[in-house]
């Protein structure tokens, strides 16, 4: 599974061979906090409580982080097309959507 999102490309990174990436920029959750500060997507999973064992929180992050950067205001359904790919055995995704939406609602603030 992979979609454009803007100039670059979102992919599943179990579907791509490292080899494959050379020469790619590839983002990590690690990455996507500046200088000790989170990003708003990461700050809304611990504001919301839509993390519990961590399993699935990186899949999530990202996959929310693709979206946002596509349409910085989906619907519930396009929320769950999103993160389709990724399964929760603990929260039952509603708090997953939820912290999608108020990073949504963050990252829109910060751009008006």
């Amino acid at each position: 599974m992979h979609g454009h999102v803007g100039r670059q490309v979102s992919q599943l990174s179990c579907l791509v061979l490292a080899v494959e990436a050379d020469g790619s920029e590839v983002l990590t959750v690690e990455g996507m906090a500046k200088d000790s500060q989170l990003h708003p997507i990461q700050e809304a999973f611990l504001k919301t409580g839509a993390l519990q064992c961590g399993y699935c929180t990186p899949g999530m992050v990202i996959s929310a982080k693709a979206l946002l950067d596509e349409n910085p205001n989906p619907t519930d359904r396009e929320i769950r097309q999103a993160i389709a790919g990724n399964v929760c055995r603990c929260t039952g995704y509603t708090k997953i959507i939820a912290a999608i939406k108020e990073a949504s609602a963050m990252m829109r603030a910060t751009r008006e």
